[in-house]
């Protein structure tokens, strides 16, 4: 039997390996989604990702036959921890064969580091923050694959379950198909809203108008995000590395945030579904791979929900929902067809409640998992 060597990645060799291992994992797999290996390079480069400033991680890949043959991210998020008093180590961007020796083999590896840096338990597919993808998908398979989440095979539920993991969370991920016009139940919700003077609404066409928004945007949902499991506040460098890593790719129409008083007070955040450009360039966005991209953004009739935050002294006064029939406005009106409500925590019952409303579908599941050492 040929023996599995487990090597830290120390060169760019190695590097290579690991950012290029899961292509040829699911290689004659159509309906697998590749990375935007531009911004995968960034993600693994210690010098140029500032969550390494906070967070102590080790990148592992397993060879066999001097073949790479998996890999995973074993990491300690030290900011996390602080915050929520916990002593917990992550892995997280795993990917590997079918192959059970090979499966064992990494996560034992990465439960050893977590050992030695004195971790009391281990918790993942879960990266620096929720920014990440999260979790291993374990429903929802015949669905689409979608960028910013995690696109694991089947056999990965198995074999981590296979290695004493229990859930630790779920995250699900609902579908809407959009209806022709805005329904009535929302009709009523806008024309009753809208009569409010304490806060208003803003609209974008151009991005040079949602430009300023950016930075007090990410300001914002570092307030709000606190209470969600995973989310890590990110540093002024952070801001600005963010927003302009995402700025290029965001369509303003699919932008609204909320004002009080001359201060932003909630935003939420779509943006149209770019997965088959990415998949028709191969995640490589040079040389031409971008307009490929841009192109199928313009063309795709799907919604995807990223990211929406209301300041906590304004909540229950229908700025969510406000925000979100804007959002629905605004799809209609560009003729999307499939909302994506993006992940959900499943405790999350308010925000369940409403994709439901509007006839929401539960598509996909995913679950972070968790192990004391």
């Amino acid at each position: 039997m040929e023996e599995i060597i487990i090597k830290e990645v120390i060169n760019r060799k190695q590097l290579h390996d690991f950012i290029y291992l899961p292509e040829k994992v699911h290689k004659g797999d159509a309906d697998w989604l590749p990375p935007i290996y531009m911004d995968e390079r960034l993600l693994f480069n210690k010098k140029k990702n500032k969550s390494y400033l906070y967070a102590d991680a080790i990148l592992l890949v397993a060879y066999k036959n001097n073949k790479p043959v998996g890999r995973i991210m074993a990491l300690v998020n030290n900011r996390y921890n602080e915050i929520h008093n916990e002593n917990h180590g992550r892995f997280c961007f795993m990917d590997c064969y079918n192959d059970r020796e090979i499966f064992h083999a990494l996560i034992s590896k990465a439960e050893d580091w977590a050992r030695e840096k004195g971790m009391s338990k281990i918790v993942g597919p879960l990266g620096f923050s929720d920014k990440d993808p999260q979790g291993f998908q374990i429903l929802g398979f015949e669905q689409p694959q979608l960028i910013t989440i995690a696109n694991n095979s089947a056999y990965m539920v198995e074999l981590i379950e296979g290695e004493g993991y229990e859930k630790k969370i779920d995250l699900v991920d609902y579908l809407i198909i959009m209806p022709e016009e805005l329904p009535l139940i929302y009709q009523k919700v806008l024309t009753r809203v809208e009569k409010i003077e304490d806060y208003k609404i803003i609209e974008f066409t151009k991005k040079k108008e949602l430009k300023p928004y950016i930075i007090p945007v990410l300001e914002l949902m570092n307030d709000t995000f606190m209470e969600i499991y995973g989310f890590v506040p990110l540093n002024d460098k952070e801001k600005v590395e963010f927003a302009n890593r995402y700025l290029p790719i965001l369509d303003p129409k699919f932008i609204k945030v909320a004002e009080a008083e001359n201060k932003l007070i909630g935003f939420a955040i779509s943006m149209p579904d770019m997965s088959k450009g990415i998949k028709a360039c191969n995640g490589r966005l040079l040389p031409f791979g971008l307009f490929k991209v841009l192109r199928e953004s313009k063309r795709t009739r799907k919604l995807m929900m990223m990211l929406g935050g209301v300041r906590k002294e304004y909540r229950g006064k229908g700025i969510d929902v406000l925000m979100g029939v804007k959002i629905l406005e605004s799809a209609i009106k560009h003729k999307m067809e499939i909302i994506d409500s993006h992940l959900v925590l499943e405790n999350n019952t308010k925000m369940r409640a409403e994709y439901e409303r509007v006839g929401g579908k539960l598509a996909k599941k995913f679950r972070i998992y968790q192990k004391d050492l």
